[in-house]
């Protein structure tokens, strides 16, 4: 019988997974996942990400093993480490799924010479990772879409491609050895709140999902305090759901918060396909405002306040605080804490979105750098000089203060929307709050500072 491996990336599940239905069809299967040096050289192998990694890992192992296999865990270099595994097994494929980075379509190339040079092919598989293809759909004039709109008009015509069961066995060589998993109880410096991992996981919180909470999304996303979006986006970032599956039962579930919903996903399509065409994007402006952002020297106390959640801006500590505590942040909060530091201190992009990476547990590159980009005014954004507003916002997203009391308990004891402005309070209530900060800046001064910048006042 002939070999294929099966070289799982961020494809960590057995339903509706295009590689694994192609390389086990009349063949044995190498289950192969590989912990990546490149990926841990470059800095992106953090404590967060590893515990989730680690529960997806077992999970898919018990998945297998469930159906007759096991999965093979390998430590080193990607192309190396596949290749010993492809010439140990006699396989004469590889199947991998694709992806957009700088780095994974480097790994393919380096992957793809060295196996053909073998005797050996490399077969990559899309929409495993996104809902459309990155490339398929492009205007008349370039590569890719630069505004979300248009891409999101061309998107939602395409005709999906069926969802694809989990195979019924899984028939792997015998004698192929395999490293230990890693657990997470070995891994220091996980956030206490971090959530569990794994495609067991992901399914229960998707059919939860859409069943009690998706319709609700339209009018609901927004709501700091009601936590009530999907929470469904480490599971995404870890493929342990299909983006695929994922549209096609929303849109069964119908309604406005299902198409808000669906919208969110075509979102994380169009910053797949920005990276794919500008791979530089991951660390260089997409379009240059030619920001002279403060030196790291002079920004550096203003810099700590933001990463620890003491800027003396409510909203802002709460979600920094969160994103410490859980390794994820409410995307309302995401959006206000970049705006912040970007617009309102004034600090480079970069500085954001690696604290950002260094925690989430959802930290991905194009959803991530891009998602900075966009509220730094450097990305795709069609008003790239927009600034948000942290106390108007915080009044119209946590309108009686229940985010905030909950992240950061020195406001505790301030009612309502009070707690969104603690300096303005007096005499002994002031004084009561000698644990929380003043302001880092005032707001009318870090605009009028970014409006300079950008030579708009």
């Amino acid at each position: 019988m002939n070999v294929s491996v099966v070289l799982f990336t961020a494809d960590l599940r057995l339903h509706d997974h295009p590689p694994l239905r192609a390389a086990s069809e009349a063949r044995e299967v190498v289950p192969l996942f590989v912990r990546d040096k490149g990926v841990t050289d470059a800095g992106f192998a953090v404590p967060n990400r590893l515990a989730f990694l680690a529960d997806c890992l077992r999970d898919l192992d018990g998945g297998l093993r469930r159906r007759g296999g096991r999965l093979v865990v390998r430590s080193g270099d990607v192309v190396e480490e596949v290749c010993k595994m492809a010439a140990e097994t006699d396989a004469d494929e590889v199947h991998l799924a694709a992806d957009v980075s700088a780095y994974a379509q480097l790994r393919e190339r380096r992957l793809r010479r060295a196996l053909e040079a073998e005797g050996r092919r490399l077969h990559v598989h899309d929409t495993v990772t996104t809902a459309v293809t990155p490339g398929d759909l492009t205007p008349a004039s370039s590569d890719h879409f630069a505004v979300f709109t248009p891409y999101f008009r061309q998107w939602s015509g395409v005709r999906l491609r069926d969802v694809l069961a989990a195979p019924r066995t899984v028939r792997v060589p015998d004698g192929v050895g395999s490293e230990g998993l890693p657990a997470r109880a070995d891994l220091s410096g996980v956030s206490e709140g971090l959530a569990a991992g794994g495609e067991a996981e992901g399914r229960r919180r998707m059919s939860a999902w859409l069943r009690g909470g998706i319709g609700a999304y339209e009018d609901r996303h927004d709501d700091l305090a009601g936590d009530a979006t999907s929470r469904l986006s480490p599971h995404l970032h870890f493929g342990t759901l299909s983006p695929v599956e994922l549209v096609h039962r929303a849109r069964g579930a119908g309604g406005p918060g299902a198409e808000a919903f669906v919208r969110q996903i075509a979102w994380r399509d169009f910053h797949r396909q920005v990276l794919a065409a500008r791979p530089a994007a991951a660390t260089a402006d997409y379009r240059t405002k030619r920001d002279r952002w403060r030196s790291a020297y002079a920004a550096r106390e203003d810099v700590q306040a933001w990463k620890e959640g003491r800027t003396g801006y409510p909203v802002i500590d709460a979600a920094m605080r969160q994103l410490r505590h859980e390794g994820w942040m409410h995307n309302r909060g995401r959006l206000l804490a970049a705006s912040f530091l970007a617009k309102t201190l004034y600090v480079d992009w970069r500085v954001g979105a690696r604290h950002f990476l260094d925690l989430l547990v959802d930290g991905d590159v194009a959803n991530n750098q891009l998602n900075w980009q966009w509220m730094a005014g450097t990305g795709t954004d069609t008003r790239p000089n927009r600034v948000l507003n942290p106390v108007t916002q915080a009044k119209r997203y946590d309108p009686d203060g229940a985010y905030v009391r909950r992240w950061v308990p020195e406001l505790a004891a301030l009612d309502g929307p009070a707690v969104h402005e603690p300096w303005k309070l007096r005499g002994p209530d002031r004084a009561g709050l000698a644990d929380y900060p003043d302001p880092v800046v005032e707001l009318s001064e870090g605009l009028a500072r970014f409006k300079r910048a950008r030579a708009r006042d």
